[in-house]
């Protein structure tokens, strides 16, 4: 089913919905799909699209931030522990673990 309407101040939506998988009761996800559209106060034109399902809540948009870039070096870490993952097994737990000191009073 799909809903849209715009208002008189400019503003528009449209919004379909459905549901994934129907007829397979442990299966079956809501989905919707839609966009709007608005002028922001300093006269920009605001548009975001958006997709609600299994993976949650997705909205794109120009005017929407973006995380910075990984920094190189956490970015080579990531690559090394993807291409070994037998190194990063937490094994049985019985691994020692660094000490800690409950820290007491000092006068």
């Amino acid at each position: 089913m799909c809903r849209s309407y715009e208002t008189g101040n400019d503003i528009q939506a449209q919004e379909e919905g459905y549901v994934k998988n129907f007829g397979n009761p442990d299966q079956e996800i809501q989905v919707a799909q839609g966009a709007y559209q608005y002028t922001a106060p300093d006269g920009t034109r605001i548009a975001l699209t958006y997709t609600a399902d299994e993976n949650g809540f997705v909205p794109q948009g120009a005017h929407l931030p973006t995380p910075p870039p990984i920094p190189e070096a956490i970015k080579r870490a990531l690559e090394y522990i993807a291409a070994h993952p037998e190194e990063n097994d937490a094994g049985d737990g019985n691994a020692p673990q660094p000490g800690f000191k409950q820290p007491g009073r000092q006068y």
